[in-house]
């Protein structure tokens, strides 16, 4: 553990001095992410935060490299990740910079994950029923498919000052244990994972960021921040299933099956749920999924009545109880978590909703009152004497 959260401590703080720099050169080079009228910001705000938070990821992947403990992670897949970040890194730098079509960012993103797959790392097998995918190219298929879903949920999600990146801390956080305890499970000897050190990673570079970029930010993370942090989050949630054999050969009480495809899940909920709601709600309208819209959960939170920083507290919130009641299966009693976190998400949702009912409750007090006010009015013209009518 000690190793994984020096990495953590190694990453956010090369995220933290990197930033400025990417602010400054974004400030100088006018790199700024215009205000158009969906937008929350009212002033033009540099956009190459990402740019920072990538280099810092590359930079601690290869320090990390140097530690006997990490050694054996450090073959065919990670020079995968390292060539597909630089990818993520080059398309999203260009793209802040001269607003590439999407298209041309699509086929970046099927690039990149085909490069992981193409690396070895792979959906290898489902735990629902133990299902394994043995033939290769449904492999790499399915893999490209994940990861290019998850970096475009990601990269809908992030409309609002800090929810990107928090979002990721909290999500990563939750995936960072379960993917922790799972390999302290299978192999008491070897601690090393490949999925723990990305979301280490990934945790790492968001954490820095973030200081500069919760409400008001200083800066944006831009097409490379949201990228990566869709790419290194898919990219962990498919090694994991490397493990779902050492899972069927030892079957474990505090480490349910179904974590591997469920914890992803819970950790992605939000920008998952984010993206389906956007690409309904566009193909309704006739118009390309990857058409910009006003019409995010974030936007609709704001539009209700919760200010900026509200709103992004409150997803924080629907995240970390979601994620981290997944994870606490691997602890507790079902019984027990689900009746906890079914307390939690009734209130959650009322909180939510908030804004809408008191909003109700005052329009109908107002109607009641008119509507009284109109009774009376009724009564005293119908009682006065002599009462001319024209």
């Amino acid at each position: 553990m000690k190793v994984y959260l020096a990495v953590v401590a190694l990453t956010a703080l090369l995220s933290f001095v990197l930033t400025p720099m990417a602010r400054l050169l974004g400030v100088r080079g006018r790199v700024y992410t215009p205000t158009r009228k969906r937008d929350m910001h009212r002033e033009p705000i540099p956009k190459l935060g990402g740019a920072a938070m990538a280099i810092a990821v590359v930079i601690s992947m290869g320090l990390a490299s140097l530690v006997p403990f990490l050694s054996g992670i450090y073959q065919s897949p990670m020079r995968g990740i390292l060539v597909a970040i630089l990818i993520i890194l080059i398309m999203g730098v260009a793209d802040d910079l001269w607003d590439l079509h999407w298209i041309v960012k699509f086929a970046g993103q099927i690039l990149a994950a085909g490069i992981i797959a193409a690396a070895g790392i792979r959906v290898e097998a489902m735990p629902v029923g133990w299902f394994h995918v043995d033939n290769e190219i449904a492999q790499i298929l399915i893999t490209i498919f994940v990861i290019v879903l998850t970096i475009n949920a990601f990269n809908f999600v992030d409309g609002l000052d800090g929810l990107a990146a928090g979002v990721a801390v909290i999500g990563g956080s939750a995936f960072f244990l379960y993917s922790y305890v799972l390999t302290r499970t299978i192999n008491a000897y070897d601690y090393s994972n490949l999925s723990t050190l990305l979301t280490a990673l990934l945790i790492g570079a968001c954490i820095g960021f973030l200081p500069f970029n919760f409400h008001p930010a200083k800066i944006f993370m831009g097409e490379v921040g949201a990228q990566l942090i869709g790419l290194l989050m898919a990219t962990a949630a498919v090694a994991v299933t490397a493990d779902l054999g050492a899972l069927e050969g030892f079957r474990f009480r505090n480490v349910p099956a179904y974590m591997p495809i469920l914890l992803p899940l819970a950790v992605m909920l939000l920008p998952l749920l984010d993206l389906f709601m956007a690409v309904l709600r566009r193909t309704a309208r006739r118009s390309s999924p990857f058409t910009a819209d006003r019409g995010h959960i974030h936007h609709k939170l704001v539009d209700g009545g919760y200010t900026h920083r509200q709103a992004v507290l409150l997803l924080y919130l629907w995240t970390f109880v979601v994620g981290f009641g997944a994870v606490s299966l691997t602890y507790f009693a079902a019984e027990i978590v689900f009746t906890v976190v079914g307390i939690a998400m009734t209130l959650l949702v009322l909180l939510t909703l908030r804004p809408w009912i008191i909003r109700r409750a005052y329009y109908r007090k107002l109607n009641s009152m008119r509507a009284a006010r109109a009774a009376q009015r009724s009564t005293r013209q119908s009682s006065e004497p002599g009462e001319r009518r024209g």
